[in-house]
C-alpha cells in the first residue's frame, strides 16, 4: 500500500469569502471539486494578523508568547532602532526540526530566511534579501537560477504601472509552478508549497475584485484561475490516501482609511517625538508614555528599557488604563475605530510574554492600522486597497480532522507532526 503523505498549499492573504465565492461561481472548479472530498472552513489568524506571525504559528503550532515573533519589525533592545526579525528570531522548533526522520520539500514559505538545515529541501519566502542564503541545500541554486527563480514580485512596479505589476505577478506564479514541478519527484513525506502573489495582488487591487466594472477585474480573477490550475495539477498527482491541506495565513478586506496611531498618540499627549522620517523611532523624546509598532502593537516607554523611558513600574497599570480609554475615544464619522483592545495576557502565553506588546488593537472593518512616526493626519489614504483580517482566513483539509474554532496554531496538530 502506498504510504500516506501530506501536501500543503498555502495561498497567502486569501479570505474564506473569496475562496468560497470563486469556487461557487465556477472560477475555481478544481478547488470546488476538492471541497466535496473534505472540510472547508473559515480560520482565525494570529494576533496581530500579519504574515510572519501567522506562518510562524503554522509551522510551530505555538502562539507568539511561545515562539517569540510579534511582528515584521521590532526595536533593538535598549534602543529605538528598528530591526527586522528573521527565522533566527523564532524561539520554538518547527515541525521539520522536531520530526527530522521525515523528508520535506518546502517552497516559498515566508519568514524562514535564512534557510537552515532540513531533511530535504527548503526555499525561503519573503522576506529573503539574498537567494543564495534562502536555499537548502545550496546545490539547488543551479536549477533555480535556470528557472529565473524569484523570491517575490517587485511590488514597486504597482506604484508605476498596474499592467507591469500584473505581468510580473503572472510571470512569478509560472516560475513557482515550474519550481514545484521540478521538486515534486524528490522523495518526501510532506510537500509544502506557498503562493504569495495573491497577497500582493489583493493589497493593491482588492477594489478590482469587488468592482466588476474595474478594468483590472478580469485580470484579478484570471490570477485565481491560474492558482486553481495549479491546485488541480497537484491534486491529480496525489493518491486518495494522501492528506491535502489548503490554507491562508490571514484574510483580506477593503481599506476605508489608514489610521496613523502614533499621530493620535502625539495629539493626545502620550507621544513626544520629533518629525524626522529618516530617524523613525529614534525621534522619540523624554516624556513619551507609549508608542505603536505596526500594525497595532502598543508599547509602554518604560524606564530602564528605552533610552528616553518615562513610565516607571509603579505607573504601568495606570498608563495602560489611560491608553485603553484614549483608544476607545478614537472615532471616525461617529464610528469606533477599534472593535477590540487586548491586554497582552488576554491573548498571549509563554516564556516570551515579556517581549509582547502591552496592548494590541483590533480594528473595525476597513480601518488599516499603522505605526510609523511623522504622519501629519490621523486618517489618510494611499495606493493600497486591501488590508489583513483576523477571522476570515481559510482552511481546507482532506483526510484530517479540523478542530472547532480552528486557528493557524492548530495546523501542526492536523498534520500530526
Amino acid at each position: 500500500m502506498k504510504r500516506k503523505r501530506t501536501v500543503i498549499i498555502g495561498i497567502d492573504g486569501v479570505p474564506f469569502s473569496l475562496m468560497k465565492n470563486l469556487s461557487d461561481d465556477g472560477t475555481m472548479d478544481n478547488f470546488a471539486s476538492l471541497v466535496d472530498q473534505g472540510s472547508f472552513v473559515p480560520m482565525r489568524s494570529s494576533i496581530p494578523e500579519i504574515s510572519n506571525v501567522s506562518w510562524s504559528s503554522v509551522i510551530t503550532g505555538k502562539n507568539p508568547g511561545e515562539h517569540g515573533v510579534y511582528g515584521f519589525t521590532e526595536l533593538i533592545p535598549g534602543t529605538y532602532s528598528i530591526m527586522f526579525p528573521d527565522f533566527r528570531a523564532l524561539k520554538s522548533g518547527t515541525f521539520w526540526q522536531e520530526n527530522p526522520e521525515k523528508k520535506y520539500v518546502v517552497i516559498n514559505l515566508p519568514s524562514t530566511y535564512p534557510a537552515g538545515e532540513i531533511n530535504g529541501v527548503l526555499i525561503s519566502g519573503f522576506v529573503s534579501p539574498d537567494l543564495n542564503r534562502a536555499v537548502y541545500p545550496e546545490s539547488l541554486l543551479v536549477e533555480l537560477q535556470k528557472l529565473n527563480y524569484r523570491i517575490d514580485v517587485d511590488s514597486e512596479k504597482a506604484h508605476r504601472s498596474y499592467k507591469l505589476f500584473l505581468d510580473e505577478l503572472f510571470e512569478v506564479l509560472e516560475i513557482r509552478r515550474k519550481t514545484y514541478r521540478y521538486l515534486w519527484d524528490y522523495k518526501w513525506d510532506l510537500f509544502f508549497f506557498v503562493i504569495t502573489g495573491s497577497d500582493r495582488l489583493e493589497h493593491f487591487l482588492w477594489n478590482a475584485y469587488e468592482d466588476e466594472s474595474s478594468e483590472y477585474h478580469e485580470k484579478f480573477i484570471d490570477y485565481f484561475r491560474k492558482i486553481d490550475e495549479i491546485i488541480g495539477e497537484i491534486v491529480k498527482k496525489t493518491s486518495e490516501d494522501d492528506q491535502i491541506i489548503l490554507l491562508s495565513d490571514h484574510g483580506m478586506e477593503g481599506i476605508r482609511y489608514n489610521v496613523n496611531l502614533n499621530t493620535y498618540l502625539s495629539e493626545t499627549g502620550f507621544l513626544n517625538a520629533d518629525n524626522n522620517p529618516e530617524k523613525r523611532y529614534r525621534n522619540i523624546k523624554k516624556g513619551t508614555k507609549a508608542f505603536v509598532l505596526d500594525p497595532g502593537r502598543v508599547y509602554l516607554n518604560r524606564t530602564g528599557k528605552y533610552p528616553n523611558g518615562t513610565v516607571t513600574e509603579e505607573r504601568e497599570e495606570d498608563v495602560i488604563d489611560d491608553l485603553i480609554s484614549c483608544f476607545k475615544d478614537l472615532k471616525k464619522d461617529g464610528e469606533n475605530v477599534f472593535r477590540k483592545i487586548y491586554r497582552k495576557k488576554e491573548i498571549y502565553h509563554g516564556k516570551f510574554l515579556n517581549n509582547a506588546p502591552d496592548l494590541v488593537l483590533m480594528p473595525n472593518k476597513g480601518y488599516n492600522l499603522r505605526g510609523g512616526i511623522g504622519k501629519k493626519d490621523i486618517f489618510t489614504r494611499d495606493i493600497f486597497e486591501g488590508k489583513h483580517t483576523y477571522e476570515d482566513a481559510f482552511l481546507y483539509v482532506r483526510n484530517g480532522d479540523i478542530p472547532e474554532n480552528v486557528s493557524v496554531e492548530d495546523i501542526r496538530k492536523i498534520i500530526g507532526y
